[in-house]
């Protein structure tokens, strides 16, 4: 494992612990993101059985589900913000959470979107 790895690993590890007391949430795109990528976009890929376990282990994390108002949402912060569609969706679940920051390494660092923080917690 390099490096840089090994250190991204421990900082998700401490976001995950973060999460598993409370202390934030998860949006339900999220988890089927993390899903399939490790199901499809890692080799070797992860089993079905092995992202079942880990998805029981995330399970006591605040876990927030969309709604149709949420895409209308997303849609607009497409629009406002010039962001991707699934950036939209993340933000506006996120904003329907109540939250003030987001951690992303995908967005901005930095920017602001409709009141919530973008923070790359890897850098």
């Amino acid at each position: 494992m390099r490096t840089n790895d090994a250190r991204k690993q421990k900082i998700a590890q401490q976001l995950l612990k973060k999460g598993l007391a409370g202390a934030c949430c998860v949006s339900v795109q999220v988890l089927a993101e993390v899903s399939a990528t490790l199901l499809h976009k890692v080799t070797p890929a992860a089993t079905h059985e092995a992202v079942e376990v880990i998805l029981d282990l995330l399970g006591p994390i605040l876990t927030i589900t969309p709604d149709g108002g949420t895409v209308r949402r997303a849609v607009e912060t497409c629009s406002r913000y010039g962001v991707h569609f699934y950036d939209g969706m993340m933000l506006a679940t996120a904003e329907r959470a109540g939250c003030t920051k987001i951690w992303s390494e995908d967005l901005k660092a930095g920017q602001v979107y409709s009141g919530i923080k973008v923070e790359n917690p890897f850098t």
